[in-house]
Order: structure tokens, then C-alpha cells, then sequence
């Protein structure tokens, strides 16, 4: 973002530059609902939510949302073909219950839950991780509208205290990186 703002602020001829380094800086930074997980995450995820109860499909996609921290929302596409197959290889069984499908583990199912991985795949422990990570984005995107504003009403010398701040807002988060 070092270069994305014009040298010469951002005067009513600079705008339309403003506003289009806002809408990288939102597209870079918006939420991937629905983002594709890496192979296996899901079918991992399945069968460690029926591992600790019985649910339907729209329960299992709004459980991964919620434990992911909004980060990964898998599409009831990904979803209901993984709890078929599941289904085919006899680790889950399905009931009906007020016209929902409920699905929960059979024993088989049981013990390849208890024999996967340690962690669920929500529980990553990357740098992406966490809820601090989930406001990164969103401080990123409000930064961005708060000097865009500061581009379209302030005055010349307004606009310069924004680049100001900016910059120096840019090299703190460098810092961040820079520190053990």
C-alpha cells in the first residue's frame, strides 16, 4: 500500500484514486465466506462436530462459521456431498426428524473421529488464527472509509495530516512484523 496513495494528496482531481485504493484495500481484506478449506477439512470438520452430537446440515455449516470465527463458511455444496459420502462409508447414519435429516456417527464413524487428527480444522493454529485476526480486516476497511472521508471534505491541510498519520500508521505495522 506504500505507493497507492497519490504524492500530491488528495485534491477533487485525486478522488476517483482514493476511492479505487479503498476498494483494494476492502477486496484484499473482505471476508471470504464460503472460502474453499484445504482437502479433507471438511469431512474432518463433519465428523468432528457428530463426534460430540447428533445434527443437520445447516447446523454443521453454522457451527464451522462459528468456531472458525466467520473465517471459513463452507457451502452446503461441500457440505452435503461430504455427509452422503459419509453416509456411503458407513461412519455416519441418518434419521428424519420434522423433516430435517439429522446425521450422527456410527461406531465406525466413532473411531475414525477419535483416530484423526488431534485438532479440529478450525482450531489452525496459523498466523491467520484467532479472533484478532478476524478484525484485522474490518480496522483495515474502516481505516481506508475514515481517510477516504478525510480525502473528500477535509481541506489541504486536513488531507496532509491524514498522510501523515498514514505513514506512520504504516510503519508501526512494519514494526509489528519486525518484532519476535
Amino acid at each position: 500500500m506504500r505507493n497507492s496513495f497519490p504524492a500530491g494528496g488528495f485534491g477533487a482531481n485525486n478522488i476517483d484514486g482514493l476511492w479505487q485504493a479503498v476498494d483494494e484495500l476492502r477486496s484484499r481484506f473482505e471476508k471470504r465466506s464460503g472460502s474453499r478449506a484445504g482437502r479433507g477439512e471438511v469431512r474432518a470438520a463433519v465428523l468432528a462436530l457428530l463426534a460430540e452430537r447428533p445434527m443437520h446440515g445447516y447446523q454443521i455449516i453454522h457451527e464451522i462459521e462459528e468456531r472458525s470465527g466467520g473465517s471459513w463458511k463452507p457451502s452446503a455444496g461441500s457440505v452435503y456431498p461430504t455427509l452422503q459420502l459419509l453416509t456411503d462409508e458407513g461412519l455416519i447414519s441418518v434419521e428424519e426428524s420434522n423433516g430435517r435429516k439429522i446425521y450422527s456417527l456410527t461406531e465406525t464413524g466413532r473411531e475414525e473421529a477419535a483416530g484423526g487428527d488431534a485438532s479440529a480444522p478450525w482450531e489452525s493454529t496459523g498466523p491467520a488464527s484467532g479472533a484478532g485476526f478476524a478484525a484485522l480486516p474490518k480496522a483495515g476497511v474502516e481505516l481506508a472509509q475514515a481517510a477516504a472521508q478525510v480525502g473528500r471534505t477535509g481541506s489541504s491541510k486536513q488531507v496532509q495530516e491524514a498522510v501523515t498519520v498514514l505513514d506512520e500508521a504504516r510503519r508501526r505495522l512494519y514494526s509489528i512484523l519486525a518484532q519476535d
